[in-house]
């Protein structure tokens, strides 16, 4: 016998439009039991043995179809028999629509991956054509259980863009695959060159959002402008989300003004740093270090608007990954007619871990 386990099944097309209409029609105030029910009575009407197609009972026999029980029982039996074809059906929908997302625009192509001297970058579809993964020398130093790229936050329902499908999608406007200087019409799922650069207009709501990613000179830029004629109120707005290796073992980060001052920690999956929140203010460049292959990743933040009030923070969910933020608008209002561009340099080295750290402020002061 086949055995359909609703609870497994769910989180396979979650996000999806069936699953969203899913949730809502279970949740409902009208049951499972209760539905089935009306609609057997809706169906069926009225049910007796007749009705059945049961035999009638010979005179002075106590007959099945005679009972108050027996009537019970049939109704139940049609009632489970007819929320089971309910739920086959629903879930048979369901399923059909739990098809990969696909944004508006781009290649027919789940994934193209991009190598430029020393990094690699892993751009995905179901993400709608944002990062998925940031390669040095072979070794993921990323992983691809995130989102990266921008995303908002409102107030009236959450995130929305970049793999956050949940609430609302974000329409592609256009996009550019453009390898060593050449657009690419129909770019493959593995391009190589000396520099690539992508480029990608979308709109969130009121938002209009360009977000430029290159690979040129064994570094990773990238570039955010956010643009809207309208006032828009914000819990916030994340920029440069890059979800680093759960194997990260340590992070440092520092400031121009005070480059002595001191910003470091350890990234480990004990309860005490489990789930937690790291750096938590504003600077000018950060690290991590990622001790399987001895290799680090450092990024700095070339320029900014003046408003917005941007901190960087590192959020350390083990199994999953050490994920950087550069959080922005937290709990503001982006304000009519804003025009702002966020720009991030991120370059990657190698060390042993009595060094790493030392090397890594170095280099945060090459990338100026």
């Amino acid at each position: 016998m086949f055995v359909l386990d609703c609870g497994s099944l769910l989180p396979l097309f979650r996000g999806s439009p069936a699953a969203v209409e899913v949730s809502r029609w279970t949740k409902n105030t009208l049951g499972w039991r209760k539905r089935g029910r009306a609609l057997a009575k809706h169906c069926l009407g009225k049910l007796d043995g007749q009705q059945a197609g049961l035999p009638k009972a010979a005179a002075g026999c106590r007959s099945p179809c005679d009972s108050s029980d027996a009537q019970s029982s049939l109704k139940v039996r049609m009632e489970c028999l007819l929320m089971r074809l309910l739920l086959f059906l629903v879930l048979t929908t369901a399923l059909q629509a739990a098809k990969p997302f696909v944004p508006n625009l781009g290649p027919d192509l789940p994934t193209i991956t991009v190598s430029c001297g020393e990094v690699s970058l892993l751009l995905r579809q179901a993400s709608q054509w944002t990062p998925g993964r940031i390669d040095f020398r072979g070794q993921a130093m990323t992983t691809e259980r995130s989102a990266y790229g921008t995303v908002f936050s409102f107030p009236d329902c959450g995130f929305i863009g970049t793999a956050h499908l949940e609430n609302e999608p974000e329409p592609l406007e256009s996009l550019a695959f453009i390898l060593d200087g050449k657009t690419l019409e129909q770019p493959e799922a593995v391009l190589k060159g000396q520099t690539f650069r992508f480029e990608r207009k979308s709109r969130i709501r009121d938002f209009e959002l360009t977000g430029i990613v290159e690979l040129k000179n064994n570094q990773l830029h990238e570039t955010t402008t956010v643009r809207t004629a309208k006032a828009v109120p914000l819990k916030l707005v994340y920029h440069f989300m890059h979800a680093w290796a759960p194997s990260v073992s340590a992070f440092c980060a520092g400031t121009d003004a005070e480059p002595a001052q001191r910003l470091s920690g350890s990234l480990n999956d004990d309860d005490d740093t489990a789930r937690k929140f790291f750096i938590n203010q504003r600077i000018d460049w950060m690290a991590v270090f990622e001790p399987k292959s001895s290799q680090f990743g450092v990024s700095r933040l070339l320029s900014a608007p003046d408003q917005g009030g941007h901190m960087a923070t590192i959020w350390n969910v083990p199994n999953s990954y050490r994920k950087f933020y550069l959080k922005c608008f937290n709990n503001a209002t982006v304000p009519a007619g804003f025009e702002g561009t966020w720009r991030m340099v991120t370059a990657f080295g190698a060390s042993d871990a009595a060094d790493w750290e030392k090397e890594a402020r170095e280099l945060a002061q090459a990338l100026k």
